[in-house]
């Protein structure tokens, strides 16, 4: 009997682990419709998060792409006094350096101030085309926590006022279904705002480079035009 029952008892475990299983699919959608609907809210929202961090980090890096001795092209030409050479080569370019430096080159002639002036408000410009939806991805990252956050207290509130609506006798089991599923959404939102966060600090730095390759660019184009002749 003993060993009858030594070998019936895996199976019994089996058939135990087995009922307690519940996938991450069943999970979500047993959340009621609140809590789906929550979840797939997130979902969309992890979805933009990962595009837009994508699609900037790409533009990006297209951005700091620049010919290392693109300065030293533009300080021969306009030394020389080549100033159409200078042009064309900054369009040959076509990146935020280049497009400050042309900047700077069609005011070559006026004050040195006013130079300064134009190249500034062109790299205003070229901070803006970068940062384009970055504040979308630090709002995911704030809002997507809140949005669970949300769904668990939905989700709290509906097992309490089942617990009252039953003066007391609601089985814990239902009670404990309900707030462990409606706990999901908070899980759910976390991941999604620690997506989005750390890609928004990952673009943030990426631009930071960006926009400081473009100051050391002005910086050496108004050292050239103040260079004694």
């Amino acid at each position: 009997m003993l060993i009858s029952f030594a070998q019936e008892s895996p199976e019994v475990t089996e058939e135990l682990v087995e009922e307690k299983t519940l996938s991450i699919i069943d999970l979500i959608f047993s959340g009621g419709a609140g809590g789906t609907i929550i979840i797939l809210i997130l979902a969309v929202l992890l979805f933009f998060a990962i595009y837009i961090y994508f699609e900037r980090i790409f533009a990006i890096k297209a951005a700091s792409k620049t010919d290392k001795n693109f300065m030293n092209q533009i300080k021969d030409s306009v030394t020389s006094g080549n100033i159409e050479s200078a042009k064309i080569r900054c369009a040959q370019e076509n990146s935020p350096v280049a497009r400050l430096t042309e900047k700077g080159i069609s005011r070559i002639g006026s004050p040195l101030e006013d130079i300064n002036t134009a190249i500034e408000n062109a790299g205003r410009l070229e901070v803006y085309k970068l940062e384009k939806n970055v504040s979308v991805l630090a709002t995911i990252a704030g809002a997507a926590p809140m949005i669970g956050f949300l769904g668990t207290v939905i989700g709290m509130v509906l097992a309490f006022h089942e617990l009252a609506t039953s003066s007391g006798q609601a089985e814990m089991g239902s009670l404990a279904e309900g707030i462990y599923t409606a706990m999901t959404t908070t899980v759910a939102g976390l991941i999604v705002g620690i997506i989005a966060y750390i890609g928004y600090n990952h673009v943030v730095v990426r631009t930071d480079k960006v926009v400081h390759q473009m100051e050391a660019t002005a910086v050496d184009f108004l050292d050239l035009l103040n260079e004694p002749s």
